[in-house]
């Protein structure tokens, strides 16, 4: 009778078990559209909290992490002076490599890093022209005589290649897409990688902010109008690596600058007067101000 009375209590613990992990199951299952819920009072009460397929949904399409190819590899560097970005990019086949916004300073930690990888640099790009990025370009042609240095033709510029909107810049089996972007400057590009989902914006669009208008060539307008043409038209998904960030955050994504960008959540009008009433402190270096209309960055 003893053995009788054991053998059933541990035959209902184990029906008590298997209801239990049927129901985590069936709850798991539920949250990630693997099943569909019973009508419970405990899935109704759930949904309050947990909206249906609409929360999953939302959540693959705009934050999840997009894979990258085999091909590709990315590594953003950073100065923490200027709190300046610049990204090394290559294929990771056939070593060819580019430099998008190099800053003067650190140029020997850049070599150092191409040349522990064993990286061919192709190009050294500039977003835009302001001396904080032209003139490394140019001290990074003298260490590296193969490289081509690239900037938007609206710059005025003597370059290696004047880059134009729709142009492509091939880094083995990786195509950069020039998108022009001005607003900025009236020469800011936006070097999109499609195929990878990523978008290198410059100063144009920063992390929950925007490239200043208020130096020469600055036009608020203009840059509403590129940011939502060109970039804000790019899938949710895409990631954005902008040129600056001053509160430590490296990467946003179209979807997040469209939801939560304080002044381009705003309308055209409002962004306008926004942007004219910032009363930004002015650069006191010289690296914004510069005029160079005539600069080189083929020498």
């Amino acid at each position: 009778m003893s053995l009788f009375c054991t053998t059933l209590r541990f035959g209902v613990r184990n029906v008590r078990l298997s209801r239990q992990t049927s129901s985590c199951f069936n709850l798991s299952s539920w949250a990630f559209n693997l099943t569909k819920p019973s009508t419970t009072k405990a899935s109704v009460s759930i949904g309050k909290y947990l909206p249906a397929n609409k929360l999953c949904r939302s959540f693959s399409t705009h934050i999840e992490r997009q894979p990258h190819s085999e091909h590709f590899f990315l590594r953003q560097l950073f100065d923490r002076e200027s709190c300046t970005y610049t990204y090394l990019l290559a294929d990771a086949f056939t070593k060819d490599a580019v430099l998008i916004d190099p800053v003067i300073q650190l140029i020997d930690r850049d070599l150092e890093i191409v040349k522990e990888l064993g990286l061919n640099i192709r190009y050294a790009l500039s977003t835009h022209m302001h001396s904080d990025h032209t003139t490394t370009v140019q001290k990074l042609k003298k260490y590296l005589p193969l490289c081509k240095t690239a900037i938007s033709a609206a710059s005025g510029a003597t370059a290696d290649v004047l880059v134009r909107h729709g142009d492509i810049i091939r880094i083995g089996r990786l195509n950069l897409e020039v998108r022009a972007t001005p607003g900025h400057t009236n020469c800011c590009v936006t070097y999109v990688c499609h195929e990878e989902g990523v978008a290198f914006t410059g100063d144009t669009l920063l992390i929950r902010g925007c490239g200043r208008t208020d130096f020469d060539q600055g036009d608020p307008e203009t840059l509403y109008n590129s940011i939502y043409n060109q970039i804000f038209s790019l899938p949710n998904t895409h990631r954005l690596y902008p040129g600056h960030d001053y509160r430590g955050r490296t990467v946003t994504t179209v979807y997040e600058e469209k939801r939560y960008n304080p002044r381009l959540t705003k309308s055209r009008e409002e962004f306008i007067q926004i942007m004219k009433t910032l009363n930004l402190a002015h650069a006191t270096d010289n690296q914004m101000g510069i005029n160079l209309q005539k600069f080189s960055l083929s020498n």
